[in-house]
């Protein structure tokens, strides 16, 4: 019997997966690759000693019973300890502790029971609390705000520093040599330190094969990688470099593969990431960088007719296997067809699901969320109001969009705009519609806030929105929605706010283009569609009103460039997507440990994020053996945010661990 590359390799990964996709008990070891023996006479059983874990040295906060250990380097040579350690929190009653001085000896409760968990089978969270990628610091002081919500539902608390999207230098230890960021970095330091907690399994009271890990924005990019690419061969040479754990004390492979991912408006999947933003958003937009007589706006056409090739080529399915496609119409965009009508109905469902489920009168508050404050590190508050007071305007376009960085995001929206999109600007159009109320909400931490806007019913509220031309259409008997066209979703509540190729700039200006940047190198361009065109159609281009000479040039240069392992630019920015290892249009397809769990939610809102960035990740997910549940959750009336439908980020995200661990 015949069957599809794509339907091969699937099968040749369920054994691959089939380690995790139970979350495995505590009893049974790590996954370990598929292709190694269990024990290898050769490894040198002690070589990674040193990491073994201190259970002397545990530190216990008696008024919350919690204990904790600071500054655990979770690799034999770290670039740079200020990153690359960890810390450990765990619930006071897993542990049995003697006191010596300031420090407890601690071993295993096997007897205790705390929340869902005990201390065999409770999970580990392990939180990327960056949105913008930036580089997150390994605690240094210990405190207990936020953690109680995860400790007192049974879990393991870890956060791991790792390195950003540039390279950087020590301050701690004083160094001044320069140690590498970018991709892969932030994954290979992600992925060291699950193998640390591995090796040290024995004196955790945790389930080291139920690891989580979330993030928000291009943190939940990462969090996506990190779930796809279980023990992928990439990373290796990148692992070795920074002596990561290969192996435990008896000679047993030692894993990366996690449980579970989790993230909110992840932005991700940057060799097309240009593109899909021009697919959904940019093509459909006139002003600023996509005037007409621009380069900029030839190019957003052609970046935008590019991903609808892209789509053809790419194998993803609908619910029943049939693939989605693109189809050209008359004016030579790709907007009609099966992948069109699935993105279309996804935002459907989730505009019905509001209202039905919404209270009105409804307030309305456009935010924007810049950095996730996951708990963990007491000094990140103070480290971030630091870094944003050297630099407040860093990045500004000359037509006033900001620097689009590595989660897309630019400028800040400035506090007393009008609201965007027509929830705001038709708000007064409708005579009871609507009331300005400034101080409606309360402002959320982190959190960017316009003026609220109140809507008195539901058919007020879909009033506002048609205000300008009828295009959203609600049904009153049966409290159903659905949107003429992806185009006047686009224009209406997600225009295009980011320049033309946001993720990378021409003038290589983007946190993206930092991401591919290979150390004093900060900034390359790295996208190879965009570079295609850049160079195919520089004479179409060059005369046009903003073109400048030097682009053919640099982006065929930096497309070239190698970092400091002789890794190519295609291949780096293949480790930062998870489609990489899903679709089977990519060489990556079947070679990594896929997570059996997934919780992935999107504000439909964002105008940060390429409108497919999560749909695609969910629909190659929803098709690859192995993987066992994902909750894909599109939030109507919610932005570049913690996107959830009711309750709180928090709970919600520690509901669907226990769920996972539970089932």
């Amino acid at each position: 019997m015949g069957c599809t590359r794509r339907e091969f390799l699937a099968l040749a990964s369920v054994g691959a997966v089939g380690g995790l996709a139970a979350c495995t008990p505590a009893q049974q070891p790590d996954p370990a690759p598929d292709d190694q023996e269990p024990t290898n006479p050769d490894f040198d059983l002690e070589e990674f000693k040193s990491l073994a874990l201190d259970q002397s040295a545990w530190r216990y906060d008696e008024d919350n019973d919690v204990y904790y250990q600071l500054g655990l380097t979770y690799c034999k040579s770290p670039a740079t300890t200020t990153y690359e350690s960890l810390a450990v929190f765990v619930p006071g009653p897993f542990f049995t502790a003697e006191k010596n001085g300031d420090t407890y000896t601690c071993t295993v409760n096997e007897k205790a029971v705390v929340g869902n968990f005990t201390a065999s089978t409770a999970p580990v969270l392990m939180p990327i609390n960056t949105g913008t990628l930036s580089a997150q610091m390994s605690p240094t002081v210990y405190g207990y705000e936020g953690l109680a919500p995860y400790l007192e539902a049974g879990c393991v608390y870890v956060y791991a520093g790792f390195r950003g999207r540039s390279a950087g230098y020590d301050t701690a230890s004083g160094s001044d040599e320069l140690f590498p960021g970018g991709s892969p970095w932030p994954v290979v330091d992600l992925k060291a330190a699950v193998r640390y907690l591995r090796y040290n399994r024995s004196c955790l009271p945790c389930d080291t094969s139920r690891v989580f890990v979330f993030g928000f924005s291009a943190g939940g990019g990462v969090s996506a990688v990190m779930g796809v690419s279980g023990d992928s061969a990439l990373y290796e040479p990148y692992l070795e470099s920074i002596g990561a754990v290969t192996h435990d004390a008896e000679g047993e492979s030692v894993s990366d593969a996690i449980a579970g991912s989790a993230s909110w408006c992840p932005v991700t999947s940057f060799d097309m990431a240009d593109a899909a933003y021009e697919w959904g958003s940019g093509q459909y937009a006139s002003d600023g960088t996509r005037a007409e007589g621009t380069w900029t706006r030839a190019l957003s056409q052609d970046l935008a007719a590019a991903y609808g090739a892209w789509v053809n080529e790419m194998d993803l399915r609908n619910a029943d296997d049939e693939q989605l496609t693109l189809d050209e119409t008359e004016a030579g965009a790709y907007s009609m067809g099966s992948y069109a009508s699935a993105v279309l109905g996804s935002i459907d469902e989730a505009a019905t699901y509001f209202v039905q489920n919404t209270p009105f009168p409804y307030t309305y508050t456009p935010q924007r969320l810049d950095e996730p404050s996951f708990p963990g590190d007491p000094n990140l508050a103070a480290t971030r109001a630091s870094e944003a007071a050297q630099s407040p305007a860093a990045g500004v376009q000359a037509d006033g969009t900001g620097e689009a960085a590595a989660d897309g995001t630019g400028s800040e929206p400035v506090e007393g705009e009008a609201a965007t999109g027509a929830a705001g600007e038709a708000a007064e159009a409708t005579d009871g519609a609507a009331t300005d109320a400034a101080e409606a909400a309360a402002p959320l931490a982190g959190v960017t806030q316009v003026p609220s806007t109140i809507y008195d019913s539901a058919q007020n509220y879909f009033a506002a929105l048609n205000n300008e031309g009828w295009w959203i259409n609600y049904s009153l008997r049966s409290q159903s929605v659905s949107v003429s066209s992806l185009r006047d979703f686009s224009l209406h509540m997600r225009p295009a706010e980011r320049a033309t190729s946001p993720f990378d700039l021409p003038d290589r200006s983007s946190r993206t283009n930092q991401l591919f940047g290979i150390g004093e190198e900060s900034t390359l361009h790295f996208d190879a569609v965009a570079g295609e065109l850049v160079q195919s159609r520089a004479g179409d281009y060059a005369a046009l009103e903003g073109w400048e000479d030097d682009y053919e040039l640099e982006w065929a240069e930096d497309l070239e460039k190698v970092d400091s392992l002789e890794t190519d630019m295609a291949t780096r920015v293949a480790m930062m997507n998870p489609l990489f290892w899903l679709s089977g249009h990519y060489e990556g397809y079947g070679q990594a440990k896929v997570a059996p769990h997934w919780r992935i939610n999107e504000g439909l809102f964002d105008t940060d994020a390429p409108l497919t960035s999560a749909i695609n990740v969910v629909l190659a997910l929803r098709k690859y053996d192995g993987v066992a549940d994902v909750s894909h959750t599109p939030v109507w009336g919610q932005g570049h945010v913690l996107a959830e439908r009711s309750g709180s980020a928090t709970s919600n995200l520690i509901d669907w661990v226990i769920a996972c661990c539970t089932a």
